[in-house]
C-alpha cells in the first residue's frame, strides 16, 4: 500500500512468542530458591502472559523432559534434573523446531540480483542469534539475573 500503510514487516529477529515464553519460563524457574513446583497461573502472572498459552508451552517442555509436572492443588512445574545445562537453543528448538536462517525480511524475495539490499546483515544477525542461544545455558541466566539484582 502507498504512504506506508499496511502490515508492518517483522524484524529479522523472528522468535515466536511460544519460544520466548519457554526461555523466560525456564529462566524464571531456575532463579527460584525453593524447589516447590510453580503453578501455571502464578507463572503467567509473573511473566504477564496468557495462562492458556503458557500452559501449552510448559506441556511441550515437559514432554521433552526439560520440566517435571505435578498434578493437584499444590501442583505445577519445576525444572528437571540437569535442566540448568540446557542451552537456550535447545529450548527454542523444542518449541519452534530447528532455528532457520533468514534469507529475506519480506514474505516473497524481491531482490533479483545475487545479493540482498541488506548485504550480509541478515546472515550476521542470524549468526549472532545462534551463537547467543547455543552459548547460553539456563544456569548462566541465573548468574546474570543475580548480578542484575545485586547492582
Amino acid at each position: 500500500r502507498k504512504g506506508g500503510q499496511g502490515r508492518d514487516m517483522e524484524g529479522s529477529l523472528r522468535i515466536s512468542e511460544a519460544a520466548s515464553l519457554a526461555m523466560h519460563a525456564m529462566a524464571y524457574m531456575a532463579t527460584r530458591e525453593d524447589a516447590d513446583p510453580v503453578s501455571v497461573s502464578s507463572l503467567s502472572r509473573s511473566l504477564g502472559v496468557s495462562e492458556a498459552h503458557l500452559g501449552k508451552v510448559l506441556q511441550r517442555l515437559a514432554r521433552h523432559g526439560y520440566l517435571e509436572s505435578r498434578r493437584g492443588p499444590r501442583g505445577g512445574y519445576g525444572l528437571s534434573e540437569g535442566a540448568g545445562e540446557l542451552t537456550l537453543l535447545t529450548i527454542y528448538e523444542a518449541v519452534d523446531g530447528p532455528l532457520r536462517q533468514s534469507s529475506c525480511l519480506l514474505d516473497h524475495r524481491v531482490c533479483t540480483g545475487s545479493s540482498c539490499i541488506f548485504g550480509g546483515l541478515l546472515e550476521s544477525v542470524d549468526s549472532q542469534l545462534r551463537d547467543h542461544l547455543s552459548g547460553t545455558r539456563v544456569a548462566d541466566l541465573v548468574l546474570e539475573l543475580d548480578q542484575i539484582r545485586e547492582a
